[in-house]
Order: C-alpha cells, then structure tokens, then sequence
C-alpha cells in the first residue's frame, strides 16, 4: 500500500530526473583546488568532500600534527593502502547528491572515482604558476620549504593526472576568474556539452 502511494505520488507531481555530478579536483599545491571545491559547494549545494580529511581522521592525525599529513599520505600510497583511502572516501559520499572531491594525487584515485561513479565523475586540473601558487598558501613561510614540500613523493605523480582531466583550468588571476570558468564549464557539462 506504501509502495502504491508513493508511485501515486511521483506520477502526480512529477520531478525530472537530474543525474548527480560528481567532480575531482587535482593540481599542486596553491593551484586552487579547494578554493574551487567550496565555491562548487557554497554556489551550488555540492558535497565538499576532501582526501587529506579522510586521511586524518582513518589514520589518527590531529591539528596539531597536521604539518606530518604528507609523510603519512605517502606511507598509504607506499604501503599498497591507497585504494582503502579510496574506499573511505567513497563511503562518505551521499551518491543521490553533487559532489566535489578535493585533493586527488595518484591516477588510482581517478580510477576508483571513475569507476564507483562512471560517466557521472570527471575530473578538473588546476594550474597555476609556482610564484602564484607559493603566495596563496599559508603552510610554509620560504619559498625552499615550499619547493620540498612540493618535491615530496607524495606529490611526485599529479601531473600524471593531467591528461586524465575533463578540463584544465589555468588560476593565475583573482577567485573571480577561477569561479567564472567553473560556472561556464559546470553549465555546458549540465547541457551535454562534454569538453
């Protein structure tokens, strides 16, 4: 009888059908990636998800150690676990609702993204000059502890991840830019305008 009212009720008041998106963001540090994330999630309602989070929370990083994340990252992606990581994020992602995923590395995170989600996953790469990238973030205050950090095996394979991308956008410019070819790029996927 449940069954019967409710079909009832999607027959009287039909909604179309808008497959969900989901959406990978990859590039290097200061590239804009989160920035891009939570503009898709404040403008759009997307869920924010982000890979350093699940890392810390699965392998018990607090605040205060935040500075060693990229050192645990690489013990994963070395140790063989970095398809769990992928399943963890995974599991945390509502699949009826839009979804930005903030921070892929390696082309097994495309993969298990690409292969949980299919055509409904793609992924955006972000660029942005070193000079650039190096005055938008906070974590390191010269550039040499910025070039290490940028030099670690953890970051060592994101630009495999490039040819994989829907779209690169270059981020050079203020965050209205940035913000403005996501809308044009979100709006023409949305048409079926797959570029």
């Amino acid at each position: 009888m449940a069954i019967a009212n409710r079909m009832a009720t999607q027959s009287a008041n039909p909604q179309p059908y808008i497959e969900p998106i989901f959406i990978g963001l990859a590039g290097r540090t200061g590239a804009g990636k989160t920035a891009a994330a939570k503009y898709l999630s404040d403008k759009y309602g997307f869920q924010y998800k982000r890979y350093s989070q699940v890392l810390a929370e699965w392998r018990s990083v607090s605040n205060a150690e935040r500075g060693q994340l990229q050192q645990v990252g690489w013990s994963v992606m070395a140790g063989g676990f970095q398809e769990e990581l992928n399943a963890r994020l995974i599991a945390g992602i509502d699949p009826t609702r839009n979804a930005a995923i903030d921070g892929l590395r390696h082309v097994v995170d495309f993969q298990s993204l690409s292969s949980r989600f299919g055509y409904s996953f793609e992924m955006i790469f972000l660029d942005a000059a070193r000079e650039t990238r190096f005055g938008r973030q906070t974590r390191f205050s010269t550039v040499p502890e910025f070039d290490a950090a940028e030099s670690h095996p953890v970051e060592a394979h994101i630009d495999d991840l490039r040819p994989w991308a829907a779209i690169t956008i270059r981020n050079d410019g203020y965050p209205e830019q940035l913000y403005q070819q996501l809308d044009i790029w979100l709006a023409s996927r949305r048409s079926g305008d797959r570029r």
